[in-house]
């Protein structure tokens, strides 16, 4: 089960409709523009200064955002990214849902040494533990042990941390 804050709708119509009850209209458009700006930047290192100045994001030393890839705009401050690890190509990282009745809020943890593979998804209130490897275009709807290979729509684990470092050894034997 993903770790998110939930809040009903009120008011009789769906939980974006009320969209800037439940965050600043000024905010979200500050965070437009730093992001686009992030997006299109192939700079990693601005990227990672102006998401962690202008977003108040949790971002280790180099930590690599590539091109196209796009934190949540509305609470990029509930995503923290460990040292040393990358976000694949056009990878969304997502902090809210809104959904009909309601709207949930979670943080995002991304350990270290982590690499996400491009166009994956990943949703609220889940943590990637520290060097596990995420194929590209998963959907990442639950936690993800450390050390293992996981992938696929919905996210499954491939090869547990064992399994990988076994695969590695051979991998260096056959060398």
């Amino acid at each position: 089960m993903r770790r998110t804050e939930r809040h009903a709708a009120k008011g009789g119509a769906n939980s974006l409709w009320h969209l800037y009850r439940t965050v600043s209209f000024f905010k979200v458009a500050k965070n437009f523009v730093f992001i686009q700006i992030g997006r299109y930047t192939p700079s990693v290192s601005l990227k990672r200064r102006l998401y962690k100045t202008f977003l108040g994001m949790d971002l280790g030393e180099q930590v690599s955002f590539a091109l196209m890839a796009m934190p949540d705009l509305m609470f990029p401050e509930r995503i923290r990214v460990g040292r040393n690890s990358v976000i694949g190509y056009n990878t969304t990282i997502l902090a809210h849902e809104y959904l009909i009745e309601e709207y949930r809020v979670g943080d995002v943890v991304i350990g270290e040494d982590v690499l996400i593979g491009a166009n994956t998804t990943i949703l609220p209130g889940v943590e990637i533990g520290d060097g596990a490897v995420i194929s590209a275009a998963s959907l990442v709807n639950r936690d993800i042990p450390s050390g293992c290979f996981a992938g696929g729509n919905p996210v499954k684990v491939i090869y547990t941390a064992e399994e990988m470092a076994e695969r590695r050894k051979q991998e260096t034997a056959l060398e």
